[in-house]
């Protein structure tokens, strides 16, 4: 079993919607060949929304007027990308991360969060139980272990497990109260070294990863047929 603690850092500006999904599909893929944990931050050219990867179209389109719509390689529901932090985790096959149970590694990213906060003296909680919810939209209502502030969630996340990785995807919608992303992001990374003894390592985007990342948006992420498939 892989523990070591050197991790992959990739603190990312603003992206198009399809370029963000191809881009962690393609780290997903390569999960085995990078062969460490990464932490990647990014955010949106335009108000954009994602959606589960099974869910179907013609029923998410109903829920938002935000485009692009596009569809995750994760689980989960309607997510609006207008003014949301989002960030992304991938664990390599033998990784401890990577053999937890779904339920686990969702609370433990929301661990993470929450303690992240509490770094920035904002006092988040997870939800102790399911709470009312509309149907496909992951910010009206919340799951067991989403992050709370003054009892509305303000974090969620989807997961994609397969034989080579994991991927968390996740979305913090953050209290209207001054709070900085770059601080938020900082106090991840300190969370982790506290908590984890992670190591960063700034990650480099080779030409490989480059080019399985412009594969999959202009063939899957930026495609109709994709997006619109179900």
């Amino acid at each position: 079993m892989t523990t070591g603690t050197d991790w992959l850092l990739l603190r990312q500006g603003k992206n198009a919607a399809d370029y963000n999904m191809a881009l962690d599909e393609a780290l997903l893929q390569s999960a085995p060949e990078l062969g460490r944990p990464i932490l990647r931050f990014y955010g949106w050219l335009e108000p954009a929304a994602t959606f589960g990867y099974s869910q179907r179209y013609a029923e998410i389109e109903k829920l938002t007027a935000l485009r692009p719509l596009v569809r995750r390689p994760t689980g989960g529901g309607l997510v609006p990308h207008d003014a949301d932090w989002t960030y992304s985790l991938v664990f390599q096959a033998g990784h401890f991360w990577h053999g937890f149970k779904a339920v686990e590694s969702y609370r433990r990213a929301h661990e993470w969060v929450r303690d992240a906060f509490a770094k920035m003296n904002v006092a988040a909680t997870l939800a102790p139980v399911r709470q009312k919810e509309i149907p496909g939209q992951c910010f009206i209502g919340a799951e067991k272990d989403d992050v709370l502030w003054h009892g509305r969630k303000i974090a969620g996340a989807a997961q994609r497990r397969t034989r080579g990785g994991l991927l968390i995807q996740g979305s913090v919608q953050p209290p209207s109260i001054g709070l900085e992303r770059d601080r938020w992001e900082t106090a991840m990374c300190e969370i982790a070294r506290e908590r984890f003894g992670v190591e960063w390592i700034p990650l480099e985007t080779g030409r490989e990863l480059k080019i399985l990342t412009e594969e999959l948006r202009g063939g899957k992420y930026g495609q109709t047929s994709h997006n619109q498939k179900r």
